[in-house]
């Protein structure tokens, strides 16, 4: 690889670095805003917060990073054609294709990155994420003790809890414990939180008044604690096993599930689906690169307009996708879908490639330019600015 070449792979995946960032914590941010009850509404801690919602960051990056590849051979290119670059080469006998080489390069690197988490790492994110959400969900501790009720755990155990703050603090915490039949146990704690460990779940209370009244006696024992462990172990339960969606399949899962796979006898056509859309998951770089070069890439001097290049390619690229994102709702029905969604990439590519090859300039009609020119020009008279020479 030259030093020319060195210089555009790595303006290229500096930008598809940037852009891919940026996008994704848009994105993640707009996702995660959903689930922000997990603090406020069941007392999860900050961490376990954020370690939740970026479980979906994979998936985000998977469907982002084509696009955020266009936009950076977008941008290289038009800094190449902003600095005259593109002339100077082409001028020292660089072909297209030959400046494509590098974009080529950054557009293998980009679709490695986007095979990998198409096959493993998206669905390893979002299978954590349901269990991790199953374990929630199925904790008594974070969904029965609501702030300002009696919960009643048991036949003889009841626990009231006057707020819960963010971080898993309990505060204002009663607990009546009426399961030994000998005794009767009462206590009033400032504030208590929960931990879990390999031992089981406790809920630590911190500040507090217990009170013990045994049958035989007739006045109660108060004691003042500083910290108390009350065991909830058998009330916490760990989540158990859940039951994995198509999207949480490993790629080798949807090629050969199992004969006996319940929901794979029940929707064979969304595991097609699914299937076909993860082997197409790394072909849309390259299909998105060649189109974004085929319409950017020629050279032209800086009288000639880049509008029109750019917005086509942006029009080429969103018609390229949302007929991709049609034909994978209709492969869940139709066998013939997923046929019709290569043929559309592979078109794409290769009548990108033949642009490429040839030198073809993309250029609107002289008659279209006529036209826009002839109305920019009368709407500027009804504004009352002159129009530019």
């Amino acid at each position: 690889m030259g030093s020319i070449d060195k210089y555009i792979f790595r303006t290229t995946l500096t930008a598809f670095a940037m852009v891919l960032v940026s996008l994704t914590g848009v994105i993640w941010i707009t996702q995660a805003l959903r689930d922000i009850d997990l603090m406020t509404g069941e007392g999860q801690t900050i961490l376990t917060f954020l370690g939740l919602t970026s479980l979906i960051i994979p998936a985000l990056v998977l469907i982002i990073s084509p696009i955020a590849l266009m936009i950076a051979v977008s941008h290289t290119l038009n800094k190449l054609a902003t600095d005259s670059e593109i002339i100077v080469m082409n001028a020292a006998g660089f072909s297209p294709f030959r400046l494509f080489r590098p974009f080529l390069y950054a557009t293998c690197v980009v679709a490695l990155l986007v095979a990998f988490i198409s096959a493993y790492l998206a669905p390893e994110g979002l299978r954590r994420l349901k269990q991790w959400s199953a374990e929630i969900t199925a904790d008594v501790l974070t969904n029965i003790l609501q702030p300002g009720r009696f919960a009643q755990l048991d036949q003889n155990l009841t626990i009231r809890i006057r707020e819960r703050k963010p971080g898993g603090v309990l505060e204002g915490v009663f607990i009546d414990d009426r399961r030994d039949p000998t005794m009767r146990v009462t206590i009033v704690a400032d504030h208590g939180t929960v931990i879990k460990n390999d031992h089981g779940s406790f809920l630590v209370l911190e500040k507090g008044v217990l009170q013990r009244l045994e049958a035989s006696k007739r006045d109660p024992a108060m004691i003042e604690f500083d910290s108390n462990a009350f065991d909830m172990s058998q009330y916490s339960k760990r989540g158990g096993d859940v039951t994995l969606g198509i999207r949480e399949r490993y790629v080798w899962e949807l090629l050969a599930p199992a004969d006996d796979d319940p929901m794979y006898e029940q929707l064979p056509g969304q595991f097609r689906a699914e299937l076909h859309e993860r082997f197409m998951a790394p072909v849309y770089p390259f299909a998105f690169a060649a189109l974004t070069f085929a319409f950017l890439g020629a050279p032209r001097t800086t009288r000639q307009s880049r509008n029109f290049s750019i917005g086509g390619s942006i029009l080429a690229v969103f018609s390229l996708r949302m007929i991709g994102f049609a034909c994978s709702v209709m492969a869940v029905k139709s066998p013939i879908a997923p046929a019709v969604q290569y043929l559309m990439l592979f078109a794409a590519i290769g009548v990108s490639l033949w642009i490429i090859l040839d030198g073809v300039v993309l250029e609107p009609p002289a008659a279209l330019i006529e036209a826009i020119n002839k109305s920019n020009a009368r709407l500027l008279r009804l504004l009352g600015r002159p129009a530019a020479a």
